[in-house]
């Protein structure tokens, strides 16, 4: 009885192992309707020493979201909004997109700089590092693209 169980349990193992590995191999697909991840919104991972230089030689304001891991909103915004082929097309032209989770990393330091009141904020910042536009909460993709527009 004992092989029996010994034989099962490493018999299941296996097929577990297989399935997982067969589960990973193939490709995400997207709902009708969603975007491609890369058509949406090119982040820039830099310090934010470089972000602010790369700013200013380019002339061109900072997008920041600035977010945390478990906030419900910034992960609607990171899967529904920045996805959207038509927001990364308005501010991958436009501005210097930067995702920071305010907790983790650099972000801690940049909350003393930029205070926040709730997650997701978005900051609208330029080359010497002056708030441009703060915009707080969930936005649809129709409103940020209207929000970038009123950025000067």
């Amino acid at each position: 009885m004992k092989k029996v169980v010994w034989l099962l349990t490493i018999l299941f193992t296996g097929l577990g192992a297989v399935s997982t590995d067969a589960a990973r191999s193939v490709p995400p697909t997207n709902r009708i309707g969603d975007d491609k991840p890369e058509a949406g919104i090119q982040f820039t991972e830099a310090s934010w020493r470089e972000i602010l230089k790369k700013a200013k030689a380019e002339k061109k304001v900072i997008f920041l979201d600035a977010y945390a891991s478990w906030c419900g909103p910034c992960k609607l915004l990171q899967k529904r909004v920045f996805t959207q082929k038509t927001v990364g097309d308005y501010y991958n032209s436009r501005f210097i997109n930067v995702k920071m989770d305010m907790e983790k990393g650099e972000g801690p330091a940049l909350m003393q700089v930029y205070p926040l009141e709730a997650y997701p904020t978005l900051l609208f910042i330029d080359g010497n590092g002056r708030v441009l536009k703060k915009v707080l909460g969930y936005q649809s993709p129709e409103d940020l693209i209207a929000i970038g527009r009123s950025v000067k």
